[in-house]
């Protein structure tokens, strides 16, 4: 198993910044991509980012692109997303994914492809 723990969630005003990390635990050698989606109240999951294992690939939903950078640290077992110029339209429990699939597989972008995930870490973007 994987544990997955967020933090640096918080409140921000619009046109911010913060910094999530992600720390794995456990069986983290079995893990390949990671991913980041969110969740405001009365919507579905949706898509932020993801990343391959080696950190060269990167996918973003078209609402963050620009504005937020996910990268990772596989000797600390840590990824990140950093958020710049945040909205309002950014509030949301923001969790972390893990997926066990073979190396070089790309990263999925949806979340049923995901097998670990993390509680998550509130965002809230107002002023």
């Amino acid at each position: 198993q994987v544990q997955l723990v967020e933090s640096g969630g918080g409140l921000v005003q619009p046109g911010g910044s913060l910094r999530l990390s992600c720390a794995a635990s456990g069986r983290t050698f079995t893990v390949n991509n990671m991913g980041w989606f969110r969740q405001a109240p009365g919507k579905e999951r949706e898509f932020v980012s993801a990343i391959g294992w080696s950190g060269g690939s990167t996918y973003y939903a078209d609402s963050v692109k620009g504005r937020f950078t996910m990268s990772r640290d596989n000797a600390k077992n840590t990824v990140y997303l950093q958020m710049n110029s945040l909205k309002p339209e950014d509030t949301a429990v923001y969790r972390c994914a893990a997926d066990r699939s073979a190396r070089g597989r790309p990263p999925p972008v949806v979340p049923y492809e995901y097998n670990y995930w993390g509680q998550g870490t509130q965002v809230t973007v107002s002023s």
